[in-house]
């Protein structure tokens, strides 16, 4: 389960299958869509999200670099070259100044195929000690006004130089910044949001040879209408994947600094569990700073690397992919998926889905549980069609895994709104996940991939 749930807006969107360059379009429409004419089948549905990621070597020098160079292999990246300049930076979390030099790479102007309601940036970097990255993010409305630069994150993989950061207060009279989201304001007037681009600034201790390395930096766009309830989708192949299992709720009361373990760390146990999948963990170096004799050190170890210090928790969704991405030759985004069908197919390719959701307890029949927001692992699927979970909402490690009855659990995933416990209309989580995966993908995976937008 997320926390600090009114410090961020709930995404409103589900997306599905590929609808040209990274693009996608819904393979469940909407509930009020029209049905097909007598006269032949309707139209196909329009796309409902647009993932741009730059990652190769022809993305980097296809932007504008001022003090950066591409680092060339069979995983280009952005490194500092030359900085082009210093200066002190404050930590609002520390009250600490320091100065840094810096250098920067400003993307290509990407016009979106979906004129979007909400974009969210996702990266993937290497940050060592004396080095951090800011990434922004500027929107372009249809009517040719531009928003400001909005920092979408400052982030490092440790703790030592900066306090990893959202930034609170951001905003232009249309649209706002809701932690890791922009977000227009008001969808129903219109305004949409028709190109972005994204800026990153590398930072690194004055006169040093340091340098962050970033291999992808992107973002999603998408405009989803707003629904309570998503058609059904019918049931693919079965197939369950071997993935580690840890319960967020035998850590309740542990690091009160970084959200007091218990249902605030669902993101990072999720992430954790699929980093493992992958065949990747922490060191014991890296683990030494936990306490000793606790359980399941390394679920300890991912909630202080995904703690967002504005935010007050453990939740931010990019900050999650970016801590994927600090092991071994790994991928990570942010994006939406439009129904259990596209999940189908990259379990069926053996990717696993972080997928997050709001229920209350009825709704979803044997969680026993109801919540605001909460991250879980979709592992496989019955011969029924049921959804196979790790819930780390669970007493236990032995208890994680969990069936859920398929049609409850697409709902309550797909859904952008949804009646809290008091009746009142709250928002629901639109279709948003988490995909990991290692570098060389298999054939059959790039596949999947490359169909959802994601390479």
């Amino acid at each position: 389960m997320t926390s600090p749930t009114s410090r961020r807006t709930v995404l409103t969107a589900a997306l599905a299958a590929a609808a040209g360059a990274g693009t996608v379009a819904s393979s469940a429409a909407p509930a009020s869509a029209a049905p097909s004419s007598p006269a032949g089948p309707s139209a196909p549905p329009a796309a409902l999200v647009d993932n741009r990621f730059w990652h190769t070597y022809t993305d980097w020098r296809c932007g504008t670099g001022d003090g950066t160079r591409i680092l060339p292999g069979a995983r280009p990246g952005l490194v500092i070259a030359t900085p082009a300049g210093r200066l002190d930076h404050t930590d609002p979390h520390t009250g600490e100044t320091a100065a840094w030099d810096y250098a920067t790479w400003t993307s290509p102007v990407h016009r979106s195929a979906v004129p979007a309601t909400e974009v969210i940036a996702s990266w993937n970097a290497r940050t060592p000690a004396g080095t951090w990255i800011q990434v922004e993010l500027s929107g372009r409305y249809a009517d040719g006004t531009a928003t400001p630069w909005f920092v979408m994150g400052r982030w490092a993989a440790g703790d030592g130089d900066i306090r990893r950061t959202s930034v609170d207060g951001q905003g232009d009279p249309r649209s706002t910044v809701w932690t890791d989201t922009l977000s227009v304001d008001d969808p129903a007037s219109g305004v949409r949001l028709v190109s972005f681009r994204l800026r990153l600034t590398l930072y690194r201790a004055p006169g040093s040879r340091l340098t962050p390395t970033v291999w992808r930096v992107g973002a999603m766009a998408s405009d989803v209408p707003d629904r309570f309830t998503v058609p059904g989708t019918a049931p693919g192949p079965a197939r369950e994947l071997p993935v580690p299992r840890y319960s967020q709720n035998i850590h309740l009361g542990q690091y009160p600094e970084y959200d007091n373990g218990g249902e605030a760390w669902c993101s990072p146990t999720s992430s954790q569990m699929i980093i493992e999948y992958w065949g990747r963990k922490p060191t014991a170096e890296d683990l030494a700073w936990v306490k000793p004799g606790l359980p399941d050190p390394q679920v300890c170890h991912a909630a202080r690397n995904t703690y967002d210090y504005q935010y007050g928790g453990c939740g931010n969704w990019p900050f999650n992919a970016a801590y994927a991405a600090t092991y071994r030759d790994m991928n990570a985004v942010v994006t939406r998926l439009g129904s259990l069908t596209d999940v189908e197919r990259l379990v069926r390719a053996g990717i696993p889905v972080i997928t997050s959701q709001s229920f209350l307890k009825e709704e979803l029949t044997g969680a026993g549980y109801g919540t605001s927001g909460h991250l879980m692992t979709v592992i496989g699927f019955t011969p029924e069609g049921d959804v196979i979970a790790n819930d780390p909402a669970s007493p236990d490690n032995d208890a994680v895994r969990r069936v859920y009855r398929r049609r409850e659990f697409e709902n309550i995933w797909l859904r952008t709104k949804r009646y809290d416990a008091e009746g009142k209309v709250r928002s629901g989580t639109g279709g948003v996940c988490y995909v990991y995966w290692p570098g060389r993908p298999t054939p059959s995976r790039q596949r999947v991939l490359r169909s959802l937008g994601l390479v």
